[in-house]
């Protein structure tokens, strides 16, 4: 079993990776963490090279992570809610998700034919209102080729509470590891 996990979040030791950590400890198989904010992977920059041919022009991280996208059988997308959205480095990797698109569009493929499972995991404080980054996080797991997608699981009251100490944050990890078929 092999598990892609987008970590949108800037703190290595905030309440989005504490849930993660929880996560990874229950999985089986290979699991790989992909730190947006760190990750060095750049925006599409619309240059349609994805029009005609397979994959991006950019050289970057992308270039190892669409290969394991393609093979792995869950994915999960983690992130803060900001504004209520996603953060930012999330979008970007998600921007890089194009050529899947524009693969079914212009290129007359398939698109991703290995059906994976997907799941969301959310965490703020604020209004605590956490749908249009919901909605975004289905969408990219969607082009990646999450066929089932559990319900939403996160903390969104952390201004008051750690997401460790949120009893429905901690129960959806669990769900979702099971759901990913975990230990």
């Amino acid at each position: 079993m092999q598990t892609l996990i987008i970590n949108g979040s800037p703190r290595k030791n905030g309440d989005t990776v504490s849930l993660l950590r929880l996560l990874t400890g229950q999985l089986d198989g290979e699991v790989r963490v992909v730190d947006a904010y760190y990750s060095g992977i750049s925006g599409c920059i619309d240059c349609r090279y994805c029009w005609k041919k397979p994959g991006c022009a950019i050289k970057d991280g992308m270039q190892q992570l669409y290969p394991f996208i393609e093979s792995c059988d869950n994915i999960l997308i983690a992130s803060p809610v900001y504004f209520s959205e996603v953060t930012g480095p999330v979008l970007t990797l998600g921007s890089r998700l194009q050529t899947y698109y524009t693969g079914k569009r212009f290129r007359g493929e398939k698109g991703i034919t290995k059906a994976k499972k997907g799941a969301v995991l959310l965490v703020g404080g604020g209004d605590g209102k956490p749908d249009k980054a919901y909605g975004t996080a289905k969408t990219l797991l969607r082009v990646m080729g999450a066929k089932e997608i559990l319900p939403l699981t996160g903390s969104f009251h952390t201004d008051a509470i750690p997401a460790m100490e949120d009893p429905d944050a901690v129960r959806g990890v669990q769900e979702i590891a099971a759901f990913f078929g975990g230990k």
